[in-house]
Order: structure tokens, then C-alpha cells, then sequence
């Protein structure tokens, strides 16, 4: 079949051929060819044509000075892995070209095929490139960052297949990263058959509309992806309606419509022409919904006041576990609750809050709680949404921090911690210091950060490793004048934490 389009001497309009196929059919079976009036070659739009339509090939006539079809220009994409995305032009004239090019084609789907395996080997999973476009003044890494969301991304059964990372003086308004960047990002979605762009920093809505028009795949950023796990894990009542609230609040000013093509006409005198628009019934509908999740989440915080009320009647002493999403907390509630809460090495594998009784000798009972993970720049509406869930903290007694001792971004984990429990005003509460994971390096490495940060080591899969701290809880709770001089003179003694 062929079309012809008609343009002017500058440029053609190509109509909407959708997004390039995935899979082992690697190219549209569409080649493109032109006339260049000026007989000059192949330019950057056509170039971009090529690359994001998926042609087979891209060929421009020039028209010599005498109005006959002159010299022939084409080039075609090359393979991921290549210098450059597409071949150098071969000029030729109309007349002298030989290209067999059934043969041609055959050949360089063969080729793609070979040099795109992962397509094949992440079949069934949404594929997605990550970027992190980062200012001058900015503090953390990009590299550990990516690997934070990487992780994230895990988690949402997302593959990142490649990363890109831009340093700026200041982000662009439009596009957050610039141009050239953003047309490397178009080409590696095309040549890596990824769905979706996941962004390591907070997009506008207008942000994440431009980009998706240009590289016409979906454009979502570090909180909408955090969102997604919570949705994906939340099992409990409270949790989903956490969620949704979070969700809702997340995505209403992101609702955009279709200008008045949807209205829908008022009756009366002086009501004549576009009523209430479809935009604006959605916003609508959003706003009820928040106001509904939000008398539901207040409703279950006064069930929680009410449980809570109780167990401060009966004089029952509370400690809630606290830190970095997959630190390692549930594992160690189970292990001294002997409980059997859902454990995954995965972020947010826990998103609701679970509460046991532990009994001690002599008639000594507490309460033990085990709470959502925190993590690096939480989304704001998701703070809100499960502070209700989180105000359980506020009533404890002892606070155990888990870090995982075993992570290099340990130090930047303990300090968002730190930073979310001032948030919330709870650095008032005591806390005990309680390191993961002693077990996945050596004992007197372990020992010594462990007695450097005057925290207990603990390996939380071995219940045996936990009684020094559990000594602790026991002497913070009930021995509170004998705890100062208890805790000093252990940590002051270079002991191997797995020594039970």
C-alpha cells in the first residue's frame, strides 16, 4: 500500500501511526520517502522521524536545478550497543541505487532481535527507564539514589532496563532535563522497548504531560511509583483507604479534560451553552471521595484512641519498632512476638501497623508494635494519610530503631528517620539503637559500629540474638534507675553481638 502526502517546500505533516511494536518484529514495515526541494540531505527532523515512528527506513530525493529527481539520500536505526543511533547517510543517485531491500531488512531485524534478548527475558514485566536529573547544590548521590529507586521499582515488578543522569544548574521549567537529553531518552525508549519513564524527582503535572507527548510513553515520578507499591500491598481496611485517600489527593490536580467537546448544556433562560464540563465532574467526584476516605480514616483513629485508652488503663507499657523500609522490623517482631507477619526482602512489604502482647518474667507484660517502613522523601499526601495509622508511636514508651547494618546508605537511612520522627514530634520518646543483619559481616567489624552508635546487634532471623536486647527493653521499662548504669557497662565491653 502507499500513501502520499502532500507538504510544502519546508515541511510534511505525517500522520499518528501509533507506538512502534515490541516484540520480535522489530520495525513498522514502512519506509519513507521524500523529496527535498533543495537537494540538501537528510535533516534533524527527519532523523527524529525516524527514531520515534520506527521506520525502516528514511530516504530523501533531492530535486536537482533542472526539476528531475537528482541525488538519494536514506539511512536506517542501528542496534542498542551502537555509537549512534542510526547509520551515516549513503548518497547515491536515484538512478545508481541497487539496495536489495527485502533482503536489507531481513538482515537488520536480525539483528535487532539478537541485541534486544532482554525483551525476550523480561517478557510479561513492564520494562522502564529511570532518570535522575539533579542541580548543583544537590547533596546525594544520583548513582544512589537510582539504586533506591531501582529497588522501588523491584518492589512495583518494574524492570529498569537503563538510567540516565543529568546534572543542571536549575531544572528546566517544561521538561525538567534539556532537550538533547530528552531526545536520548525518546531514542533509548524505542531502541530498549520500555513502556514507562520513571523520574527520581517530583514532577508537575504539566511536567509529566510534556514529557509523555514527546517520548509517547507513560511518565510517572518517585511518589506516584511509591503510591503504586502502597496500593499493590495494602491489605488491611484502614491501609486501602489510605491509600486511596493518597491517591485521590495525588492525582487531582493532575485531572485534565478535553476543554468543552465533553460539556453538557444547561436549560433555562441565561443557562444556554457549556455546563458543567466532564474535568470538572471528575474534580468533583475526586473531592467527595477525599471527604469520604477522610471521615472513614477519622472514624477508625478514634477505634484505634478507644484501644489504646484501654491498654493505658491497665498500665500495659508499649514499644513500637521504627525505621528504613526493609531494615528489617517485621523479622524482628516475629522473632520476639514469635508472630508470623508477612516478611519479603522488598520495600514496604509491611504497610499496615500490627500489635502483640510480650510477656516477660514475674508477670511483666508490653506491648509490641510493628509499624510502616519510612523512607526518603515520603510523598507528602502519603505522610498525611497514614499519620493517623503512625499516631500509635505517640503513646509508646521505648522506641527501637532497626537499622540495617549492612547497607552502605545506612548513615542517610538512619538520618530520614531521624528527620521523619521529628516530623512528628516523637524525638521526645526514648529510643534503643538496634542494628540488622550482624550476621552478612564480621563479628568484630559488627561489634565495633554497633558499640560506635551504642546499638545492639542483632541477627533477626536467630531469636537467640535478640536477649541482650530484650535486657534492655526489660531494664528501660521496669529498672529505669538501674538501666544507665546496666546499658554503659555492656557497651563498653567489645562483645560479639551473635554471641546470644
Amino acid at each position: 500500500m502507499t500513501h502520499v502526502i502532500v507538504g510544502d517546500a519546508d515541511q510534511l505533516f505525517i500522520p499518528d501511526l501509533g507506538r512502534a511494536r515490541a516484540g520480535e518484529g522489530r520495525f513498522r514495515g514502512i519506509r519513507l520517502v521524500h523529496t527535498h526541494l533543495r537537494d540538501e540531505p537528510l535533516t534533524t527532523d527527519d532523523l527524529t522521524d525516524l527514531s520515534r515512528l520506527r521506520l525502516d527506513l528514511i530516504a530523501a530525493v533531492g530535486v536537482g536545478s533542472d526539476g528531475r529527481p537528482a541525488t538519494l539520500y536514506h539511512t536506517h536505526l542501528l542496534p542498542p550497543g551502537a555509537d549512534t543511533p542510526y547509520a551515516e547517510q549513503t548518497v547515491t543517485t536515484v538512478h545508481d541505487e541497487t539496495l536489495d531491500f527485502s533482503q536489507f531488512i531481513e538482515q537488520l531485524e536480525d539483528e535487532f532481535s539478537r541485541n534486544t534478548i532482554g525483551a525476550v527475558e523480561t517478557a510479561g514485566q513492564t520494562r522502564a527507564i529511570a532518570v535522575h536529573v539533579s542541580v548543583d547544590d544537590e547533596a546525594l548521590d544520583p548513582r544512589t539514589s537510582l539504586r533506591e529507586l531501582a529497588e522501588l521499582a523491584t518492589t512495583a515488578d518494574v524492570v529498569i532496563v537503563d538510567a540516565l543522569i543529568q546534572n543542571r544548574k536549575k531544572f528546566d521549567p517544561k521538561y525538567v532535563m534539556g532537550r538533547g537529553k530528552l531526545e536520548e531518552l525518546l531514542l533509548l525508549t524505542m531502541q530498549l522497548d520500555c513502556e514507562l519513564v520513571i523520574f527520581d524527582q517530583d514532577l508537575s503535572p504539566n511536567q509529566a504531560r510534556a514529557i509523555a507527548d514527546v517520548t509517547d510513553v507513560n511518565v510517572i515520578d518517585r511518589s506516584q511509583l511509591i503510591l503504586d507499591i502502597f496500593a499493590r500491598r495494602a491489605h488491611t481496611h484502614e491501609g486501602k483507604l489510605a491509600v486511596e485517600l493518597a491517591q485521590h489527593k495525588y492525582r487531582l490536580p493532575r485531572l485534565s479534560g478535553r476543554g468543552t467537546s465533553l460539556s453538557r448544556l444547561m436549560g433555562g433562560i441565561g443557562g444556554r451553552g457549556p455546563g458543567e464540563t466532564k474535568l470538572e465532574i471528575d474534580r468533583r467526584r475526586a473531592r467527595d471521595r477525599i471527604n469520604f476516605l477522610e471521615k472513614q480514616l477519622k472514624h477508625a483513629e478514634v477505634q484505634r484512641a478507644n484501644r489504646r485508652s484501654r491498654r493505658q488503663r491497665q498500665d500495659v507499657p508499649v514499644v513500637a519498632l521504627v525505621g528504613y523500609t526493609n531494615a528489617g522490623k517485621s523479622t524482628l517482631f516475629n522473632a520476639l512476638t514469635q508472630s508470623d507477619v508477612l516478611v519479603e526482602d522488598k520495600l514496604f512489604a509491611t504497610l499496615h501497623t500490627t500489635t502483640r502482647r510480650l510477656r516477660f518474667p514475674q508477670d511483666r507484660e508490653l506491648v509490641i508494635i510493628d509499624t510502616v517502613g519510612f523512607i526518603r522523601d515520603l510523598p507528602k499526601d502519603l505522610i498525611v494519610a497514614f499519620k493517623a495509622t503512625l499516631e500509635e508511636l505517640h503513646e509508646a514508651d521505648l522506641l527501637l530503631h532497626v537499622v540495617d547494618i549492612g547497607d552502605p546508605r545506612m548513615a542517610q537511612q538512619m538520618e530520614s528517620v531521624e528527620n521523619i520522627l521529628a516530623e512528628m514530634e516523637l524525638l521526645e520518646i526514648p529510643r534503643l539503637k538496634v542494628f540488622n543483619k550482624v550476621d552478612l559481616m564480621e563479628p568484630a567489624l559488627a561489634a565495633n559500629i554497633c558499640r560506635n552508635h551504642g546499638a545492639f546487634g542483632v541477627q533477626a532471623t536467630d531469636r537467640r540474638t535478640t536477649r541482650p536486647l530484650m535486657d534492655a527493653i526489660e531494664a528501660r521499662l521496669w529498672l529505669a534507675d538501674k538501666h544507665e548504669a546496666w546499658l554503659r557497662a555492656t557497651l563498653d565491653e567489645p562483645v560479639d553481638p551473635l554471641i546470644p
